[in-house]
């Protein structure tokens, strides 16, 4: 397989639609919590915004400065996350790292299958986790 078909199964159509959606979401005014997420091996900066109403996530804001599969995957959470506590975003990471590691097998969101390819390369999976870990930042702060 040649490295450009490689990229092209990594970052499919599905990849680069959801990476563009979430470019016109950006962050929340005034958020109630917000924390960033940093991956130093690649450059990949995110900082998520969340407004809270008790301890469920009420409104999720974004900016990504990272490639494709970081701006998906916060784009995953600005969707799926509205009404979600800190302990279900935390089991929906962990099963998603079991997924993309090959040790479980589907991901708790459905959407989060679109990131299949990705378990191929485990220098990317940080790149798929790390708005979830800025998520769990801003939820514990």
């Amino acid at each position: 397989m040649s490295e450009s078909s490689f990229l092209d199964g990594l970052y499919h159509r599905d990849i680069i639609t959801l990476a563009r959606r979430g470019r016109d979401r950006g962050r929340l005014d005034a958020a109630d919590r917000s924390a960033r997420a940093d991956n130093p091996l690649c450059g990949d900066r995110v900082t998520m915004d969340l407004d809270l109403d008790n301890d469920r996530i009420a409104r999720i804001g974004h900016r990504v400065r990272g490639c494709a599969l970081c701006e998906a995957a916060a784009e995953i959470i600005a969707e799926e996350a509205v009404g979600v506590t800190e302990s279900e975003v935390a089991a929906v990471r962990s099963a998603l790292q079991d997924y993309l590691g090959g040790e479980s097998g589907d991901p708790l969101w459905e959407q989060l299958k679109i990131f299949a390819p990705v378990s191929r390369v485990p220098s990317r999976h940080e790149c798929v986790l790390l708005a979830f870990d800025a998520v769990l930042r801003a939820l514990k702060s």
